[in-house]
């Protein structure tokens, strides 16, 4: 029996613990929180900060593994690629982690190698003088953190009077606390899903995308098929592909997020070389491809052959629990409801629990997943459920 490491035990890494098990490796994990749901169901586990490189590698040697993966978050690329590196095991080069989890070299080495259309990016820190480079600038930008991870830290700035706290905001959300700046695109945000195996991209998904209004643009919601025409869906996959083989991404799991313009402009706003949080692994690309996404990433962690055959595939449609400040006063009867509205409901809400006002992918309490004839079938599922899950909580 092989044996994988999964770096991250959290709540969507645990669909990943799950699935290994279910595929018969013996499945060990590490995170930093004691009480991680994915402890209870690896073989095996240690509570250790998975940013904490040397630490992880000591454990993965202790233990003898075979395959190292992280998944949903960007905090555990880069041990997860140094495991992999100090134990030749198959995974992302330790270079390109370290390249990945800076947003503004991401952007420079897509620019350089003209990828997409974008024009301006800057990186900056505390001792950047963001009075003079308040004048350079070309409004709006979008300020996020160089290393964050979702949408926590990101804003739009619209003159130069803004610029110094959004950078601020966007630092204090950054473990390196440092910052880039660039054009702030207007267009339709998705997401695309890919997977790299010996040096191959995949690209297993294009994804449509609901987002919350300025200022905050987090996530509620994905779907596939993504609505996009035949000759755009090309010109993504294309786009994607070449930011891969720019970037140097050689192994593992691929997110990305794209803003496409209504004149049919591309641009990569953001790239994580990681399998993509929010349910795409284990619902949405499974449901809107047919190919079983996370026995891919997992077999192909541990060296043993991965199957990308398609198999049925139908429209599906995710909703975030996202709600506004308040305390939950009745946990709502999530059988009854997924039943009468023909929808699977995963979440970690309970009674009396105190709920922040959604604002990044952190403040989400689960999800709901339908599917249906179309996209648009499916995501009304979705809300329905939704909206009968909020009424009957607060």
């Amino acid at each position: 029996m092989k044996k994988l490491l999964v770096i991250g035990a959290g709540f969507l890494q645990d669909f990943v613990i799950q699935k290994a098990v279910s595929l018969g490796y013996e499945t060990l994990a590490v995170d930093g929180d004691p009480g991680a749901v994915g402890f209870k169901h690896a073989h095996r586990s240690a509570a250790i900060n998975i940013v904490d490189e040397k630490a992880c590698l000591e454990y993965a040697k202790k233990e003898g593994i075979d395959g190292v993966v992280t998944a949903a978050t960007d905090f555990g690329i880069l041990s997860a690629a140094y495991v992999a590196r100090e134990l030749k095991l198959p995974g992302l080069k330790y270079e390109v982690a370290q390249l990945i989890k800076n947003k503004y070299k991401v952007r420079k080495c897509l620019f350089e190698a003209c990828v997409d259309d974008a024009r301006q990016a800057f990186e900056v820190d505390e001792n950047t003088d963001m009075s003079l480079l308040s004048q350079w600038l070309a409004y709006p930008v979008m300020v996020k953190p160089c290393d964050g991870s979702g949408s926590r830290g990101t804003g739009r700035v619209d003159s130069p009077t803004q610029l110094a706290d959004a950078c601020k905001y966007a630092m204090n959300s950054s473990l390196s606390h440092r910052a880039e700046i660039e054009s702030f695109i207007l267009g339709t945000e998705y997401g695309v899903e890919s997977l790299v195996i010996g040096g191959n991209v995949h690209v297993l998904g294009i994804m449509k995308k609901w987002m919350t209004k300025p200022p905050y643009y987090a996530e509620l919601g994905h779907a596939m098929p993504s609505g996009l025409s035949s000759e755009l869906e090309k010109k993504v996959k294309d786009c994607v592909i070449k930011a891969i083989m720019a970037l140097g991404i050689n192994f593992g799991a691929v997110n990305m997020d794209i803003l496409i313009t209504s004149e049919g402009g591309v641009y990569i706003v953001d790239v994580g070389a990681r399998m993509g949080g929010n349910m795409i692994g284990p619902c949405i690309i499974p449901y809107g491809s047919g190919i079983d996404y996370m026995a891919a990433l997992i077999k192909s962690a541990v060296g043993d052959p991965a199957d990308l055959t398609a198999g049925e595939s139908t429209a599906v449609a995710t909703k975030l629990l996202a709600f506004e400040k308040g305390v939950i006063k009745k946990l709502p009867d999530m059988e009854a409801i997924a039943k009468e509205y023909d929808v699977e409901i995963y979440h970690h809400m309970a009674e009396g629990m105190e709920v922040n006002k959604y604002r990044t992918n952190l403040d989400g309490l689960g999800y709901v997943v339908a599917r249906g004839s179309s996209y648009i079938a499916a995501e009304e599922k979705a809300a329905s459920a939704l909206e009968r899950i909020r009424q009957e909580a607060f």
